[in-house]
């Protein structure tokens, strides 16, 4: 009889621990679903508001409303912004991140790195320097028209406002680099030599034949008095504004900028600059690393491919010291192109052998093409060797930018690991699926995580190597070479600009260990002189990568997939190196469970 009524009274005691746990249960997911409803409104008015202050980035998304404006950079203009930022990551730090789902988690990190990135940036005064050695806010200006659709009256009236804002803009960003020359918060000298070709290109003594003219080239949606009518005002709103404005700031680089420019190298040298780089190391590798174990890593990186590199020397069977090898790299005319149109298509043909790779490495692959162009003549005298475009709009292709300028110095050898790194498996994959993520807020897909792109890219040309690309020796060589180019700008980034070293001794210690071309060995150490901390994203970025596919391999074993690997690494796009570990570990447990 007790040991029945003690069932009944023990069968109630479960069912009332299972009521509370239930209603526990609810109230904690009507609490999460509570906070991510919360967040994602909270989230949505921020990047709304965040967008009225930036109009260049409100009309790439198709703001009309911003289509006739450039950004405000007058002192008030500023300092609104600063508060306006101070006030917006104030309401994103009230949400506790793990509170949230995993979507929104990412979505929280992401909204927030691209909102104290540009808080930081006015904080360390970088609107005093708004150029690098390889182009400034003048010839981001020239992306407008590739971005530009005009397909109204109204379209066509913004556009033209937008051109007469010019002079304004040009003006505001001259008169900070005059406060910086006050301040000795300059580009260096040395990398604004020849800094006027960066500007010419841009100045077009016709307007039809300008590049801000592109968009008035068809207007076929009008009758043909009225596209005329347009045209013409188009041309006049280039010649009085948009010439004039690019023309004053030639001459202004020439005559007060470059002579009165600080002569050391460092961000060091600058007010505030040890701790401008180290805020800069942060932002672009998403890492904790001091300035110390990032040059240290790069030392240790460059020692290990070092002894690759003598390997496949040894193969060849080249008979000199590891200098002349490079030299003959250098100045053998079987390794480079005799005309432009040869480069692209053998770079074109790279890209289209790797196509038929990439179903054997992913799950997924992009619904977006790509073309292979020249870089802009314009840019190319001081433009790095090559470069992902990505899609302006849904109706566009990517484009790998392949430099032709000085035949000389494109080495052919380099070519499959650069092909590899910009176009695919690298950024235009990864770009592109980031881009084309369903259910994922634009703050988001359109943001560009340098140590999570760039190490996708350096990983990407290791990955050649797993489906049959670098056969030949010289080839697999150009490969190791960029992969110590990346090791290489640990060293020297941080020495230029926190250890004192000096350009030519960034020049030497290149020069020394890499394959690559004198030419190309000058402008990229004067982009890292003028670009701090972007350089260090590329081989952390990778080295994780390549570790947490490491750890997938042994913790799965035979139970490993590249593909469902390459999945978990891409699927949330762009991410910082925390997240990606975070997604790895996920993975693991997930196939583990199965």
């Amino acid at each position: 009889m007790k040991s029945g009524v003690t069932s009944v009274y023990f069968k109630k005691a479960v069912i009332l621990v299972i009521s509370m746990l239930l209603m526990s249960c609810a109230t904690v997911n009507s609490s999460a679903s509570n906070s991510n409803k919360a967040f994602q409104v909270t989230a949505d008015q921020v990047w709304q508001t965040y967008l009225k202050a930036n109009p260049l980035t409100a009309s790439y998304f198709g703001d009309s409303d911003s289509a006739a404006k450039l950004p405000d950079l007058s002192p008030e203009g500023i300092k609104a912004n600063q508060q306006l930022l101070i006030a917006l990551l104030t309401e994103l730090k009230t949400f506790e991140r793990l509170a949230l789902s995993e979507q929104n988690q990412i979505n929280l990190q992401i909204l927030t790195h691209r909102l104290q990135n540009d808080l930081d940036q006015i904080k360390f005064k970088s609107h005093y320097m708004p150029l690098t050695a390889e182009g400034g806010f003048h010839t981001s200006l020239a992306f407008l028209p590739a971005n530009t659709k005009l397909s109204s009256t109204t379209d066509i009236d913004n556009y033209l406002q937008r051109l007469k804002a010019f002079k304004v803009y040009f003006e505001q960003n001259i008169y900070w680099m005059k406060e910086g020359i006050k301040i000795g918060y300059t580009q260096p000298q040395i990398v604004l030599n020849g800094y006027e070709q960066s500007i010419d290109g841009l100045i077009a003594s016709d307007p039809s034949k300008s590049i801000f003219y592109q968009p008035f080239a068809k207007l076929d949606f009008l009758a043909e008095s009225e596209r005329q009518e347009y045209q013409q005002k188009a041309k006049s709103v280039i010649r009085q504004f948009v010439n004039p404005a690019y023309q004053a700031f030639r001459d202004f680089m020439i005559n007060e900028y470059t002579p009165n420019a600080k002569r050391s190298i460092g961000i060091n040298s600058i007010p505030n600059g040890i701790a401008y780089y180290q805020n800069r190391a942060k932002h672009y590798t998403t890492t904790e690393l001091t300035v110390e174990q990032i040059h240290q890593l790069g030392l240790d990186e460059v020692a290990r491919i070092r002894l690759e590199m003598a390997k496949v020397i040894e193969q060849v069977g080249f008979e000199g010291s590891f200098s002349e090898f490079l030299n003959f790299l250098r100045t053998d005319p079987q390794f480079y192109a005799t005309s432009p149109k040869q480069l692209l298509m053998e770079a074109s043909y790279i890209a289209k052998k790797m196509d038929a790779e990439l179903p054997k490495l992913f799950q997924l692959l992009p619904r977006t093409p790509y073309g292979v162009a020249p870089v802009p003549e314009h840019i190319a005298p001081k433009y790095t060797t090559g470069r992902y475009v990505s899609a302006a709009k849904d109706i566009d292709a990517g484009y790998y930018w392949v430099n032709t300028y000085a035949l000389d110095r494109r080495p052919l050898y380099e070519l499959e690991a650069l092909t590899l790194h910009e176009a695919v498996p690298g950024h235009h994959l990864q770009i592109s699926l980031t881009r084309e993520l369903e259910n994922t807020p634009k703050y988001r897909s359109s943001y560009y995580l340098s140590a999570f792109g760039e190490g996708w890219g350096l990983y990407s040309e290791w990955l050649g190597l797993e489906v049959g690309f670098y056969q030949d020796p010289y080839s697999n060589f150009g490969r190791l070479t960029y992969e110590m180019w990346r090791a290489l700008r640990l060293v020297v980034d941080t020495g230029m600009h926190i250890k004192g070293w000096s350009r030519q001794q960034a020049i030497d210690y290149m020069t020394q260990n890499s394959a690559l071309s004198a030419h190309n060995i000058q402008t990229e150490v004067d982009r890292y002189i003028s670009w701090p901390g972007q350089a260090l994203s590329y081989k952390i970025g990778e080295i994780t990568i390549k570790k947490q596919r490491q750890k997938a391999e042994q913790a799965l074993g035979a139970k490993f997939d590249v593909r469902a690997f390459h999945y978990h690494v891409l699927k949330n796009g762009s991410v910082t190196l925390s997240q990606l570990e975070r997604q790895v570990q996920d993975y693991i447990n997930t196939v583990n469970k199965n």
